[in-house]
């Protein structure tokens, strides 16, 4: 049998045995790590993510920081109404109110239940007359039928406006079943391009107060900051949403019907200009003493608003031009016929139309004691 091959003994001299380097050898004999160097590496790596993550988060809240400010100067946005000095302009009162009115005779574009008369004929009917102190309009109470509905008077200024101070003084607001009366401003033959401008309006009982109410073109919004006592009811003034309603805020029970009647009226104060529109009330045992004497009045003292239109979101001169007053007496039609106002909220009976053909209708008239235009100086 073969010996098995010699299997000699390699030393840790032999030069046949591999040799570590020196550096090598001297931290495997220092027992050093030598992991440390990817230790290192990887702790400056997650230092500088968390350097990015850190800046990054910051710039996050910086935006959510600019965002937050650029919606509260959005919200809190508002205009300057500087004072203004105002000077008397125009006057519609005593016997010779109507002369400065046009009579509408023509169809109703409101589509109400209504005949409109002209200024002979509403004389002679005694639908509207003067006194020294007063003028009227009303429905005919005596003629109660008519081929296109109870006849009524509708007034147009012949003049018109592109601003100013207009102050109403008002002794008794129409009011009653089938009834749709405004004190309104706007330039019918431009209509909704130049707005319009609600001073007064209310339909049947009128029991829920005034409604002021701007109507437009598109591009005129009041989801602004408003200053104002009254009620908003909707933000949208183009004609074309929400069936026509514009942007309206309603006042107290008090600013409008019944109730406003048996406390003798009040006056209606509407200030047009650059900055906003802007309505206040007062009944007649509150008017100030500016208001009263007609001299300088000065809105700046008059406190807050009833109604407040800005210019936030609504360019006032773009959106309302050539402004006429008008007042008149509706009946029926699209509002006060309404199913949703006449029979449900006002309680009235019978249709709308059936109703004003028969009944008595007392109540509806408007009597202004005076208009007044103050321009600026």
């Amino acid at each position: 049998m073969p010996f098995p091959p010699r299997i000699e003994h390699v030393g840790p001299t032999d030069p046949r045995k591999p040799q570590m380097e020196p550096e090598v050898r001297e931290a495997f004999h220092s027992k050093e790590d030598l992991s440390k160097p990817r230790k290192r590496n990887l702790l400056r790596l997650k230092k500088r993510t968390w350097i990015i993550i850190s800046i990054i988060a910051l710039l996050c809240l910086l935006g959510i920081i600019a965002g937050v400010a650029v919606h509260l100067w959005k919200i809190n946005r508002y205009p300057d109404y500087t004072k203004l000095a105002y000077r008397l302009e125009d006057e519609y009162s005593g016997p010779s109110f109507f002369d400065n009115f046009d009579f509408f005779s023509e169809w109703d574009p409101a589509l109400g239940n209504v005949t409109y008369v002209e200024r002979a004929d509403a004389i002679q009917s005694n639908l509207s007359f003067t006194s020294n102190t007063a003028a009227v309009i009303r429905v005919d109470n005596l003629n109660k039928t008519a081929p296109n509905g109870r006849r009524s008077v509708r007034i147009e200024s012949k003049k018109h406006y592109d601003g100013g101070l207009f102050v109403f003084d008002v002794a008794n607001s129409p009011h009653g079943c089938g009834t749709w009366p405004a004190l309104w401003l706007t330039d019918t033959s431009n209509w909704p391009k130049n707005g319009e401008i609600d001073v007064m309006e209310a339909v049947n009982t009128a029991a829920t107060g005034n409604q002021m109410t701007l109507h437009t073109g598109q591009g005129c919004k009041m989801n602004v900051k408003q200053k104002q006592t009254g009620h908003i009811l909707d933000n949208d003034c183009w004609n074309k949403t929400n069936a026509n309603a514009g942007c309206g805020v309603r006042g107290q029970p008090a600013t409008y019907g019944k109730e406003f009647n048996e406390r003798g009226g009040g006056v209606y104060a509407m200030e047009y200009r650059e900055a906003g529109i802007r309505f206040w009330f007062w009944d007649r045992m509150s008017i100030p003493a500016d208001v009263s004497s007609g001299t300088n009045p000065d809105p700046s003292t008059w406190g807050e608003a009833l109604a407040d239109f800005p210019n936030t979101e609504c360019d006032i001169t773009s959106h309302f031009k050539n402004q006429s007053i008008i007042a008149n007496i509706d009946l029926c039609g699209p509002w006060a016929g309404k199913t949703k106002y006449y029979e449900r909220q006002a309680q009235c009976p019978d249709t709308c139309e059936q109703y004003i053909a028969t009944a008595d209708m007392g109540n509806a008239f408007w009597q202004f004691n005076s208009f007044k235009v103050y321009q600026t100086q």
